[in-house]
C-alpha cells in the first residue's frame, strides 16, 4: 500500500509541475498594468511601424497566424469590434486601432488570409518565424509570445489595460471609456 501511495504522490507532483511549467511557458511577458513592450516592424506595404506612433489611442495588439485555426475563427469577431469602435471618440483616448502581428512563415498565405477574413485595418506586420513551434520571430520574442491567438489592449499612455480579453470584455471596456 505504501508503494502505491508513493507512486500516486509522485504522479500528482509530476502532473502539477507539468501544468505549472506549461502555464509559465505560455504566459506572455506583458501583463496588465505594465508598459507595453517595444513594437517596431515593417508593415506589409513596406512602410516602417512603431507602436509609439499610436500613443494617445486605444490599440489592440493581436498576435495571430494564417495557419492558426482558432485565430481564423476569432477574426470575424475582431472585424466586428474594429468596425464598431474605429470611428468612436473616447473620453480618455483618440481612436481605436488594431495592430495585427502575424506569426507566420509564409507571407503569401498571410496576405491571402487578410483578404479572405476581411481584416481591413492598415496595421499588419509579418513577424516571420523560422520555427512555429518556438515562435522565434523578433516581435514575438520581445513580447514573450509562445502561442496564438494572444491579444493586448494598450492604453493611451502605452500601458497594457487588458491581456487576452474576450471580445465581450474588450467591448465592455471600450464602451465604458
Amino acid at each position: 500500500m505504501k508503494k502505491q501511495s508513493k507512486g500516486t504522490l509522485i504522479s500528482i507532483a509530476f502532473v502539477a509541475l507539468f501544468i505549472l511549467g506549461r502555464f509559465y511557458y505560455f504566459k506572455p511577458a506583458a501583463d496588465n498594468g505594465e508598459q507595453a513592450p517595444e513594437l517596431k516592424g515593417q508593415l506589409l506595404d513596406g512602410s516602417p511601424f512603431d507602436l509609439i506612433e499610436l500613443e494617445g489611442n486605444y490599440v489592440l495588439v493581436d498576435f495571430w497566424g494564417s495557419w492558426c485555426a482558432p485565430c481564423r475563427r476569432e477574426n470575424p469577431n475582431l472585424v466586428f469590434v474594429y468596425n464598431e469602435f474605429k470611428d468612436k471618440e473616447f473620453k480618455e483616448a483618440g481612436r481605436f486601432h488594431v495592430v495585427s502581428v502575424a506569426v507566420d512563415k509564409n507571407e503569401a498565405a498571410l496576405k491571402n488570409a487578410i483578404l479572405k477574413d476581411g481584416l481591413d485595418w492598415p496595421y499588419h506586420i509579418f513577424d516571420q518565424a523560422t520555427n512555429l513551434r518556438f515562435f522565434n520571430g523578433p516581435i514575438s520574442n520581445v513580447w514573450g509570445i509562445n502561442e496564438v491567438p494572444q491579444k493586448f489592449l494598450v492604453g493611451p499612455s502605452g500601458e497594457i489595460l487588458l491581456s487576452n480579453p474576450s471580445f465581450s470584455e474588450l467591448r465592455s471596456y471600450l464602451n465604458q471609456h
